[in-house]
């Protein structure tokens, strides 16, 4: 399987949520099938099926974090440098066209979260970042159409 880069913050919450589901939530379901099946006929038990539903959908999702964690490359993007634009790194960019200003990070593509300035450096726009330096144009095709951006600034 190929290795998935995380910062380490991204590798830290998704081995939170891996604990949680592990720890609490597994245990949770349990007593709900527990409870449903104390209620007897079990092939008529609304909230039997349900809790077994639900403990298949979680099983998934520990296998599936258990598989991304295993295979994970943590990046430390705090001694990166800042001459380029690379995994982990922020970079402050502008829109030629309208002027705006924006600030992303290059992460893995399981931390991708555009709200929160957050992309994958296997997006497009990642995709045409990495390498790039201060004051080197940008050009992307987005789903909106070709887009260039200035590289204002590159920090961690």
């Amino acid at each position: 399987m190929e290795r998935t880069p995380f910062t380490a913050e991204g590798y830290r919450k998704l081995k939170e949520e891996l604990e949680n589901l592990e720890k609490v939530e597994r245990y949770k379901v349990i007593k709900a099938i527990e409870e449903a099946r104390a209620h007897g006929d079990l092939s008529e038990n609304a909230e039997y099926h349900a809790a077994k539903e639900r403990q298949g959908h979680l099983e998934a999702r520990i296998q599936y974090l258990s598989s991304k964690l295993a295979n994970a490359d943590i990046i430390d993007c705090e001694n990166q440098s800042c001459e380029r634009v690379v995994f982990g790194v922020k970079v402050r960019l502008e829109n030629i066209d309208s002027g705006e200003e924006v600030v992303y990070q290059l992460v893995g593509p399981d931390e991708s979260d555009i709200k929160q300035g957050k992309i994958s450096i296997r997006s497009p726009l990642g995709q045409a970042l990495l390498g790039k330096s201060e004051g080197d144009e940008v050009e992307f095709r987005s789903p909106s159409g070709l887009k260039t951006y200035e590289v204002l600034e590159i920090f961690v």
